[in-house]
């Protein structure tokens, strides 16, 4: 049996890699959506719960893939208030297996080589 380790708090570059956007942008976000609200450790650093990752890939979902402004998304995360567990359905994935994140970011790679490779047809 082994045991995995749960980790409880991610640096900006992790949840940056995890999300698929740059630091800057999270840091953005957190101006615009009062809900996210990282902890800062001893050293000033942010540091994201697994709660604050899903809610950050809520986030880019409505506004990459669903074609959201800002304040558009803010609304729908308002409207959908506790039930916002419907936009993060297909979030439980198990962050605190590093190996499982490796594999998750190389998947998140091919699909969009893949996706490159679809639109130039």
């Amino acid at each position: 049996m082994t045991k995995t380790s749960t980790k409880l708090y991610y640096s900006i570059k992790e949840v940056s890699e995890l999300v698929g956007v740059k630091a800057h942008v999270l840091r953005y976000w957190e101006s615009q959506f009062p809900v996210l609200k990282p902890k800062r450790n001893t050293a000033g650093n942010r540091t994201y719960k697994i709660r604050d990752i899903k809610y950050l890939l809520s986030i880019h979902k409505l506004l990459h893939e669903n074609g959201f402004t800002i304040s558009g998304a803010k609304r729908k995360l308002v409207e959908l208030g506790n039930n916002s567990d419907i936009l993060m359905q297909q979030l439980n994935i198990p962050f605190s297996d590093p190996q499982n994140r490796k594999i998750i970011l190389e998947l998140k790679k091919e699909l969009f080589e893949l996706k490159k490779l679809i639109d130039e047809l």
